[in-house]
């Protein structure tokens, strides 16, 4: 049988396949990748808009330094969110494999070759990015006229600035289904070795305490911050704040995996209901994919801090026209990239603990059989979802506090308005993610089904 008509065969059973969370796990790759596509050609479209800005001195308000400035801040927005970025497209990329390495060992045992497995994975692997970057594609071209009613340096962004332009859309497609297909290729080793496609399970090592050693470095490196700014006037200070703050979003994601080892052993150790022990389990028995999925809320909890922190000085009175429309570009800029990373982190979250019930798959066929209710299987896993969500967000705030109070001290984050916008923005990502953590329940519900049925 050719390759080309196995290949139709596959996804015609595929189309008939009974299994809600085969159908699910689908469906929630191609969000990924359509999600992952968007984003990215938003953040590029509008770090072109200020790269066009900074060129054209027709185009620059009354002080020439500014549009270069702005440039700085646009590419300091795009390192922000290169991470969760990277990150969704790489999950997108494994969920698009998951499930898959079983059908493929199947093929290779009733006689199927490496050529016709390799081909197979790579064609279902690229259908689902290619499909997913054009929808993403689309969904850029909708969010353009809403990003047009946006203004920075006194003028409202064009589409025309927006636009990215055809061959950048054309790569951007041709990227998403270049990772799927690496991606793929790894899968591919674990099946293709020998028929039976045997893959070794391995415990994860600790995480070392060292970690804290850097927040403590970090810290002290915002005292030092404090005094070179004291010294330093203009847009010059507030790039040096910008890079410190860089550093301490960095500095995060370093003790985010070790604050969750913590978490989980304690919650583990002290557990009342069986539900939590699993959970805190299962976060001390691997932080760092536990930290990957909540990540991105850490992320736009940090940048909802800084925002709610700048937003108090655009209230400042004694500020001038130009500092005053500097602040407000501030705030706008720094609302933007929260949206982006609240989709980013909900995004990340459903595929994330999509792929970890996949992965899990064995163990929660081991424990229905063993006689576990499903109810406590799901309180397991909504546990397992909240309790790092809330680490998360309290590593994010005390990051935010550790890099905010030497500079300007604690007086700031006393401020009613202050603390009333960074609660509200934290409380709406939480709720988005939430969300994004309750469609990866179709996948839970459909892999119990599937053991029972």
């Amino acid at each position: 049988m050719s390759t080309a008509r196995l290949w139709w065969l596959l996804q015609q059973r595929s189309r008939r396949e009974k299994s809600a969370a085969t159908r699910f796990t689908g469906v929630l790759a191609v969000i990924a990748f359509a999600a992952t596509s968007a984003v990215a050609l938003v953040v590029v479209g509008g770090l072109q808009a200020f790269i066009r800005r900074g060129a054209d001195p027709t185009l620059l308000p009354s002080d020439p330094g500014v549009g270069g400035f702005y440039v700085i801040l646009a590419w300091i927005a795009v390192f922000l969110l290169l991470v969760p970025l990277s990150t969704l497209g790489a999950a997108a990329a494994r969920l698009a494999m998951a499930r898959r390495d079983e059908r493929l060992a199947a093929l290779r045992l009733v006689g199927a070759t490496r050529t016709q497995v390799g081909a197979l994975t790579l064609a279902d692997a690229g259908l689902q990015a290619g499909l997913g970057a054009v929808l993403g594609i689309v969904g850029y071209l909708a969010a353009l006229p809403a990003l047009s009613l946006l203004s920075f340096e006194g003028r409202a962004l064009s589409v025309a600035e927006l636009w990215v332009g055809l061959p950048l859309l054309l790569a951007t497609i041709a990227a998403v289904v270049a990772v799927a297909l690496i991606s793929a290729l790894s899968s591919l080793q674990r099946v293709s070795i020998t028929p039976l496609g045997v893959a070794a399970r391995a415990s994860m090592p600790l995480l070392s305490a060292f970690r804290l050693v850097v927040l403590g470095l970090v810290s002290i490196g915002g005292v030092v911050a404090f005094n070179v700014l004291g010294s330093v006037a203009g847009m010059i200070g507030i790039v040096i704040a910008a890079g410190f703050v860089a550093l301490g979003l960095a500095t995060m994601n370093l003790i985010g995996p070790f604050v969750l080892q913590l978490v989980g052993r304690i919650t583990a150790a002290l557990a009342r209901r069986p539900e939590t022990l699993l959970a805190g389990r299962r976060l001390a028995a691997d932080p760092k994919a536990a930290w990957r999925s909540v990540g991105g809320v850490g992320l736009a909890a940090f940048i909802a801090g800084v925002v709610s922190l700048v937003g108090m000085f655009a209230e400042d009175p004694a500020s001038g026209s130009s500092d005053q429309l500097l602040v407000t570009d501030l705030v706008t800029g720094g609302l933007l990239t929260l949206v982006i990373a609240g989709v980013l982190a909900a995004v990340s979250t459903g595929v994330m603990q999509a792929g970890r019930l996949i992965d899990q798959r064995q163990e929660y066929r081991n424990l229905v059989l063993a006689g576990a209710e499903v109810r406590m299987l799901s309180r397991a896993r909504t546990r397992e979802t909240v309790i790092p969500l809330v680490a998360a967000l309290g590593t994010a705030t005390g990051s935010v506090l550790i890099v905010v109070v030497p500079m300007i001290g604690m007086s700031a984050y006393l401020n009613p308005a202050v603390l009333m916008n960074y609660a509200l923005s934290v409380l709406g990502v939480a709720a988005v993610v939430m969300v994004g953590a309750w469609a990866s329940g179709f996948v839970a519900r459909g892999l119990t089904a599937d053991l029972r049925g």
